[in-house]
C-alpha cells in the first residue's frame, strides 16, 4: 500500500511503525471473511480492509469524522483477521496506534468521556469492582431479568493448597477475576500443586493495563504495566519460573510489555524478561506430565469456547483442546471457532447491540452438539457467555481440578 503520511507524524515512532504496517497490506480483503463485524454488517469500513484505509486517511492528514470514529470503535480487536492475512500485517497494532491518535484529534462527547472515564476507573481495580459486583449480587433478585443476567452470582473461594515446593510460579490475580470467579485461581493452585508447582500471587499487582491502553489511555496502561513488573520482579528475581495467566485476555496483553516497554531506558530490559516467561496456563500445562492428576470422571459432553485472544494473539488454537482429549474428556462438535462472542474487553459495555448479535451467534455455534457444559480460558468470555447460556459456564481449569465447580 503507498503511503504519504502527513508531516505531523512523519517523525514519530507511532506515525513510522503505522506506516511500515500500512505498507504491508497489499488490499487483498482475505480478512473480511473472518471479521465478525464485517459478517454482521457487510460494509466495506467496519471489516479490517476498510478501518486500515479510514487509518491511512487520518494519518495523511485527511479528513475524519465521528463516523470515523464509530467504525474504529465496532471493531471488536479479536485479530481474527491477523491469523487470515497471508502478509503479516499487524492490525492490532495499528489500530491502536490510529485509535490513539484520533482520540486526541476528535474529541467525544461528554457523556461519551464519562462513561469510558468511570470504566477505566472500576474495572481496573480489583476492590473497586468486587465492592461493586458484591453490591450488585446483594440486589440481584431485585433486578429486571436483563440486568440480572450481567451480574454473576456469587461464588465462594475454594481454599489454596497449604504445601510448598521448590518450583514456583507467580499468577496474574488480574482485576475481576478474583471477585467474579475466585475459583478459577484457586483450582489453577490446586492442579499445580498436584505437579509440584507452587502458585503464588503478589497482592500488588493488577491489571494488566488492557482495559486503559485499549481505550486509548495509553499511558495509563503503560504505568499499568510498569507497576506489575515491580511488583514481580522480586519473584523472579527469585527464581520464578514463569508468570502465570489464566486470562488469555490478560496473556495477550503481558506478552506484549517487552514491546510496548521497549524504548523505556528503566523498564525495557525488565518488560523483555516479563514477556518472556509469561504463560498462559494451557501452556504450562502442556509440558507437564498431567498422568499424575487424579482426574475427576463424569463431567459430561463438553464445548469448549476458545477466547479470540488464545487463538489469535497467543497463537495456541488447540492446545487446551489437546489437554483435554489426552485427559479423556468427551469434547463436542461446535463451528465458527474463529468468531468472536462478542465480550472483547469492555466491548460489551461500550457496544452491547453488536455485542449481544455476536454473543447469540456463538452460543448457537457451542451448542449445535447438545453439550452438557461449557468451558472457556478468559474471564471476560465467560461471564459473557454466562449471561445467557443454558448450560453451566466456567473455566477449563476447574474440569482438572478434583473440589472444581463440576461436581
Amino acid at each position: 500500500m503507498k503511503t504519504q503520511i502527513s508531516k505531523e507524524y512523519r517523525d514519530s515512532a507511532d506515525g513510522q511503525e503505522a506506516d511500515a504496517i500500512l505498507r504491508s497490506c497489499v488490499h487483498c480483503g482475505f480478512c473480511t471473511a473472518t471479521c465478525p463485524t464485517y459478517q454482521e454488517l457487510c460494509d466495506e469500513r467496519d471489516g479490517p480492509r476498510g478501518r486500515i484505509y479510514l487509518i491511512k486517511q487520518l494519518l495523511e492528514g485527511g479528513e475524519v469524522s465521528e463516523k470515523t470514529q464509530t467504525h474504529l470503535d465496532r471493531c471488536l480487536t479479536c485479530r481474527s483477521c491477523e491469523t487470515t492475512c497471508p502478509s503479516g500485517v499487524k492490525y492490532g497494532r495499528l489500530l491502536d496506534i490510529g485509535r490513539g491518535i484520533l482520540e486526541q484529534k476528535l474529541p467525544r462527547s461528554a457523556s461519551q468521556r464519562a462513561l469510558r472515564w468511570g470504566i477505566r476507573q472500576i474495572l481496573p481495580y480489583r476492590n473497586r469492582f468486587g465492592g461493586l459486583l458484591k453490591l450488585g449480587q446483594a440486589v440481584r433478585p431485585l433486578l429486571p431479568a436483563s440486568l440480572k443476567a450481567k451480574v454473576p452470582p456469587p461464588q465462594v473461594s475454594s481454599p489454596w493448597p497449604s504445601s510448598s515446593h521448590p518450583r514456583r510460579m507467580v499468577a496474574l490475580q488480574g482485576c475481576a477475576q478474583p471477585a467474579a470467579t475466585p475459583n478459577t485461581l484457586a483450582a489453577t493452585a490446586r492442579v499445580l500443586d498436584r505437579l509440584g508447582i507452587t502458585l503464588v500471587t503478589v497482592p500488588e499487582a493488577g491489571c494488566c493495563g488492557a482495559v486503559s491502553y485499549h481505550l486509548a489511555a495509553q499511558q495509563e496502561g503503560l504505568d499499568s504495566m510498569r507497576r506489575n513488573i515491580d511488583a514481580w520482579w522480586p519473584a523472579v528475581e527469585a527464581g520464578a519460573e514463569a508468570i502465570v495467566i489464566t486470562a488469555s485476555g490478560c496473556g495477550a496483553m503481558v506478552e506484549e510489555y517487552g514491546y510496548l516497554l521497549r524504548d523505556d531506558p528503566r523498564y525495557a530490559a525488565k518488560a523483555q524478561r516479563i514477556s518472556e516467561i509469561c504463560r498462559d496456563i494451557s501452556q504450562v500445562l502442556a509440558q507437564e506430565d498431567l498422568s499424575v492428576l487424579a482426574l475427576p470422571t463424569g463431567s459430561g459432553r463438553i464445548a469448549f469456547h476458545c477466547p479470540c485472544t488464545l487463538q489469535h494473539a497467543l497463537k495456541q488454537t488447540n492446545t487446551v483442546q489437546q489437554i483435554l482429549r489426552n485427559a479423556g474428556f468427551d469434547l463436542t462438535h461446535t463451528r465458527d471457532n474463529h468468531l468472536c462472542c462478542g465480550s472483547a474487553g469492555t466491548y460489551s459495555i461500550l457496544q452491547p447491540e453488536m455485542s449481544q448479535k455476536l454473543l447469540s451467534n456463538k452460543l448457537k455455534a457451542l451448542t449445535v452438539d447438545n453439550p452438557d457444559r461449557i468451558v472457556t480460558a478468559n474471564i471476560g468470555c465467560q461471564l459473557h457467555l454466562q449471561s445467557r447460556a443454558t448450560q453451566p459456564v466456567s473455566h477449563w481449569i476447574e474440569l482438572l481440578d478434583p473440589r472444581g465447580s463440576h461436581e
